[in-house]
């Protein structure tokens, strides 16, 4: 235990994208130290008026990493428009969720991959559709440097982020604040209380159509996150 509690301590040190010890997320739903988010679904009932379906946290939960992050969907759809006709859309988030094992050895073991995931929730977005996604970071964590081709709306809602562009233009968000990325390269910096305390965040991804600069195509790249999204 001891030797792999070592070699886990290593590869969250070496890596250029990782400030942070390894385990501090140990919980289901919430991060340590953040309060459980609920979230309320609503409907008609026979007279067609509205109601509340269903009071919960969310359709999943995942691990992130070696427990530096941990994802909540909140919602995801297949398509544009949205079928709400028999609560088709409700039954499809609820049950869109795929088995995968991720590899524990050879290249994509690092220390942001090297951790067992039997279960995958959606894709980083849906072609045609949308992924509502809120993620717990653990204190001074840094993403990988990744770009999504879709449009994307992330809120701060609790803590404070700083958000690096690849041409290295950063900003710093706070809780309430919104970036409206537009299939940029981007990473997240946790900074909540000088990197000393933990971080929520929310992500709205919506489809867009393929983006050229001069010609060229922008592909998505997820670097370190591939793992997490492949396959799917």
């Amino acid at each position: 235990m001891a030797t792999e509690q070592s070699a886990t301590q290593q590869n969250a040190e070496e890596s250029p994208l990782l400030l942070v010890s390894a385990g501090y997320i140990n919980t289901e739903w919430p991060a340590p130290g953040l309060r459980r988010n609920v979230r309320h679904i609503t409907g008609h009932n026979e007279d067609g008026k509205a109601v509340f379906l269903a009071t919960d946290c969310g359709d999943h939960h995942t691990m992130i990493g070696n427990q530096q992050a941990l994802a909540n969907i909140i919602y995801s759809t297949k398509e544009t428009p949205v079928d709400l006709g028999g609560d088709a859309d409700l039954k499809y988030a609820k049950e869109n969720i795929v088995r995968r094992i991720l590899p524990t050895t050879g290249s994509l073991r690092t220390s942001f991959t090297n951790i067992i995931l039997p279960l995958l929730q959606p894709p980083l977005h849906y072609h045609n559709g949308s992924v509502v996604r809120m993620i717990d970071f653990a204190p001074n964590v840094v993403s990988p440097m990744h770009r999504a081709v879709s449009l994307d709306y992330g809120i701060v809602v609790e803590g404070e982020f700083k958000l690096i562009l690849d041409s290295g233009e950063e900003k710093v968000m706070r809780q309430g604040d919104v970036s409206v990325q537009r299939a940029t390269a981007h990473q997240w910096h946790n900074i909540t209380a000088n990197g000393t305390a933990p971080g929520r965040m929310m992500w709205v991804l919506l489809d867009c159509k393929p983006v050229e600069i001069k010609g060229k195509k922008l592909e998505e790249y997820l670097g370190e996150l591939t793992p997490y999204y492949q396959d799917r």
